[in-house]
């Protein structure tokens, strides 16, 4: 193909600005939370997590493109869409979406939470004398002497607002000055205090279980306490956001870690790019606050309830409430490793393929604990990005290096909002004598790797851990992913390579197994991608399936187009930003991409070609995304073992076949979910955690003839296959 014929691919109008596809995905996530067929909390928790990602978005998107219009940045984005045009149209989605967000709240969960026996009071609503009385006196025990209310005027500057905080902006006069000056105060909503305060009930409210009030209401109510000499006019709270994406020149700063640390400081104080203020604020007091923090009116969210809905994740949290959620599920033992096992031996048999939350994330932790202890292990070297506050593996590393063991550990300090938990987690591995890498300049390392390496009878063996998701605990119980332990002797090399390149730069003439971004992993896609075209052009099976996170990478996604023009069945499970259309004549009617939003937050990335009948399947920890190809160091891992190869293939299978929790992606770009009617009811989620707890029992069955075999699930359970 020439360069001219290859052109009509790269069509903006053939591609989703990444910003409005992102806003789409918080839109899915809300429209659960609008989902009268799910329990009531988990309601409350899906509409608090479209806050969380809100804030997120606009302290790194939004901030990004506010920075790029202050430069006089004005190239085109895939959609040809410039910085400004991107903002604009960013500002009605946005305004649209929190809209929303509290219409949901006010209207639907407010009244459906009441009906249960959850009372919110609201703004203003009128308390009674017992209820007054508690509240009161609550105020003045624990409230009043954590707060520090803040007066502005000549001499007392506009203090400095933090990002995120809430906060309660007052006008004041000198009490019995009528024609005295208006003055300015604010006073911090602390968030050591609890923002959720519940009420004991009182004799004879009828079906009640619990009364709650929130922190601000509480402030506000006794406002005049907090300034004695003054009348208080009104009082309002307002909530800003900054910008908080840190701009470190990696070449410039001679110690990263001291560099980080100093841009952490300045997300405090960094450009307000969002006030939030509740809606019928005094029209004087909220334009002393939008000059000092230089906001324009399109900036201003005008919120007709409480501010910051992440609060609902609290409320998720309280007691008595069992029933309006969906039962906990616990993740279920790995068939092939059990209680008693040698995880050492049991990987010397064959691989294993882990698939969390629905089975433990333990055995991970186990693999790097038993390491710690074990007297024939020589070395473990280890990629951490995110890990829990409480980390049971950090602690496994820093009883490896104390017990002699050689631990080369790469902190990734860049990992977003991680930065401090990281740096704190650098210090301490550093003091147990681990060695400690901060990571490449210019790239992030966010690859999942670890690498065990053990003196055995016939000599060194390499163990590995490959993995899609963070060695994170916590979130290893919220978030989809898979993960591979092997001994192969390829992959053993391999990953003593990429150790290598990550500590002293040397990069091995070959790979074996293993593909490396920003090294050749796009070029290794493209390749697969490419393959598929051709195979459908020769009237061979041509088909990809691809679960990732984020598809924004235009090089991909212009192969996607030439893959689907030539005939290749493309079938994508995108949870996210998606920039890729389908239904587009002649360029991607082949294509379909569903977004499964569920219980769990889905987090894998696994890959499927065809390859004219003899299927490879890969795992990643890279989406498809010019940051991960190109600015991070990830890894692409194959699946090659038949069993393990089918099963996840058999987790595509399923997520395709989800007739509940799947969005499917329509030719505007909207997203809609299946008309059931007439279609087997299945949710992917529900029926992995159906299947891990079958297999578990299966193999605590003595008897069963199973025990000794991986649990391969049956085709037919689920879908019919491809012919």
């Amino acid at each position: 193909m020439g360069e001219k014929s290859e052109k009509p691919f790269r069509n903006p109008a053939y591609y989703t600005n990444r910003e409005l596809s992102w806003l789409q995905f918080d839109n899915r996530i809300l429209g659960e939370a609008r989902d009268k067929s799910i329990p009531l909390f988990e309601r409350l928790k899906f509409l608090s997590i479209t806050a969380s990602n809100l804030d997120e978005f606009f302290m790194v998107r939004v901030a990004s493109l506010k920075d790029m219009v202050h430069a006089g940045y004005e190239k085109k984005d895939i959609a040809g869409m410039t910085p400004q045009q991107q903002l604009k149209a960013l500002n009605t989605e946005t305004h649209e979406l929190v809209n929303m967000q509290y219409s949901t709240y006010n209207r639907s969960l407010l009244p459906q939470l009441s009906a249960n026996g959850l009372h919110i009071i609201t703004q203003h609503e009128k308390l009674t004398k017992k209820q007054e009385e508690y509240l009161n006196r609550y105020f003045e025990d624990e409230v009043y002497p954590v707060l520090t209310p803040m007066a502005v005027d000549s001499s007392r500057p506009f203090p400095l607002i933090r990002n995120k905080s809430l906060n309660i902006g007052a006008l004041v006069r000198k009490k019995g000055e009528e024609k005295a000056e208006i003055e300015f105060a604010t006073v911090q909503v602390p968030s050591v205090l609890p923002r959720i305060i519940q009420l004991p009930q009182e004799i004879g409210e009828k079906g009640a279980t619990a009364t709650v009030i929130l922190l601000e209401e509480v402030i506000e109510h006794n406002i005049d306490q907090l300034f004695l000499n003054y009348d208080v006019i009104c009082a309002h709270p307002f909530r800003i956001m900054r910008n908080a994406d840190l701009s470190i020149d990696e070449d410039e700063a001679a110690d990263l870690l001291k560099e980080i640390e100093k841009q952490l400081k300045k997300r405090q104080w960094g450009e307000a790019i969002r006030l939030e203020v509740e809606d019928g604020i005094d029209k004087r007091l909220l334009k002393i606050i939008k000059n000092e923090l230089k906001l324009s009116e399109e900036d201003i969210y005008y919120i007709p309830g409480p501010l910051d809905l992440t609060f609902l994740m609290k409320m998720y949290g309280m007691d008595g409430f069992d029933a309006l959620k969906v039962p906990k599920y616990t993740p279920q033992p790995v068939k092939e490793l059990p209680a008693d096992a040698d995880i050492f031996e049991e990987i010397k048999k064959h691989d294993i393929l882990l698939h969390h939350p629905y089975q433990t994330f333990e055995p991970v932790v186990d693999f790097v604990r038993k390491a710690a202890r074990d007297p024939q292990v020589l070395a473990i070297k280890q990629t951490l990005y995110r890990v829990s506050g409480n980390s049971p593996i950090i602690k496994a590393l820093a009883q490896a290096a104390e017990n002699g063991k050689q631990v080369s550990v790469l902190v990734e300090l860049k990992a977003r909002f991680d930065e401090e938990n990281n740096i704190v987690w650098a210090k301490m591995l550093e003091k147990a004598g681990c060695h400690v890498i901060y990571g490449l300049v210019g790239l992030k390392t966010h690859s999942k790797i670890t690498l065990v390496v053990r003196r055995e009878e016939d000599g060194i063996r390499r163990y590995v851990h490959l993995g899609t998701g963070n060695y994170n605990d916590a979130t290893a119980k919220l978030y989809t992913d898979t993960g591979l332990l092997t001994c192969q002797e390829a992959i053993g090399e391999d990953a003593t390579a990429v150790f290598n390149m990550l500590s002293g730069y040397s990069e091995p003439k070959s790979w074996n197994k293993l593909a490396l971004a920003p090294l050749w992993l796009k070029d290794k896609f493209l390749y697969l991608i490419g393959r598929e075209a051709e195979n459908a052009k020769a009237g061979e099976k041509a088909h990809i399936v691809a679960k990732m996170n984020s598809l924004c990478d235009r090089d991909i996604i212009e192969a996607l187009y030439k893959a689907s023009a030539a005939g290749v069945k493309i079938e994508l499970i995108v949870r996210g930003i998606c920039c890729l259309k389908v239904g587009i004549p002649g360029v991607s009617e082949n294509i379909t991409v569903r977004s499964i939003v569920g219980n769990f937050l889905e987090h894998a990335r696994i890959y499927y070609f065809e390859n004219a009948g003899s299927p490879e399947v890969y795992m990643s920890s890279a989406d498809w995304m010019p940051r991960n190809l190109e600015r991070r160091v990830e890894i692409l891992f194959p699946v090659e073992q038949e069993d393990l190869k089918e099963k996840a293939i058999h987790i595509l299978r399923v997520q395709l076949a989800d007739t509940l929790k799947a969005h499917v992606m329509q030719a505007d770009g909207s997203y809609e979910k299946i008309d059931k009617r007439g279609k087997k009811l299945i949710c992917a989620q529900d029926t992995f955690c159906e299947e891990a707890i079958r297999e578990a029992e299966e193999a605590k069955a003595k008897d069963d003839p199973a025990k000794d075999r991986v649990f391969i699930p049956e085709k037919s359970q689920i879908i019919q296959e491809d012919e």
